[in-house]
């Protein structure tokens, strides 16, 4: 009989020490990276209001990448070209592995959307310079309010406006990414 009240007592020991561990892991999984922006800030830095209902993760991500210069072929905060850093802002937020030039982005990974559709996350691209005019040679990630984030040539990684005149005249298409 004592036996079976000393099983009895490890069995419940045991069970609370596992109970207690299991919360413990579930806190680390969920636990935000030191260099997580909150709202406010991100807010801040993008010009845009951000609610709940917005992908803080995309917005963060971005934002580790603001001001990395421009690098044609770059995949580093040492430089990054326009589908270097969004198909790595994909990856690290949705998991998603996207082409790795912007023309593939559009052709493989999306389905085009009109302007007036665009979703946050959605790809933005666009025709600039010489070259064939339904191809696309630039690409960013619509965020809010007409806002997207890519990588200029001239100022590196800058959230910009649809609504500027440049990307007016160089607009192409939206594209939302299939499966995501």
């Amino acid at each position: 009989m004592i036996h079976k009240k000393y099983n009895l007592f490890f069995f419940w020991i045991l069970l609370f020490v596992l109970t207690l561990t299991s919360c413990g892991s579930k806190k680390q999984r969920v636990a935000l990276p030191a260099d997580f922006k909150g709202p406010k800030e991100l807010s801040r830095l993008y010009g845009v209001r951000l609610t709940p209902d917005d992908n803080i993760f995309l917005y963060n991500e971005g934002a580790k990448w603001l001001g990395v210069p421009h690098r044609m072929g770059g995949l580093t905060k040492k430089g990054v070209d326009c589908s270097g850093f969004v198909a790595i802002v994909f990856r690290e937020v949705y998991g998603k592995q996207l082409a790795r030039s912007s023309a593939d982005m559009l052709k493989h990974n999306c389905k085009k959307v009109n302007r007036a559709n665009l979703k946050e996350g959605d790809l933005v691209f666009f025709r600039t310079g010489k070259g064939r005019k339904k191809v696309p040679n630039h690409v960013g990630i619509y965020l809010k309010n007409g806002k997207f984030i890519h990588t200029s040539t001239s100022s590196g990684v800058i959230v910009s406006s649809l609504s500027e005149p440049y990307y007016v005249r160089s607009w192409l298409t939206g594209g939302r990414v299939k499966n995501l």
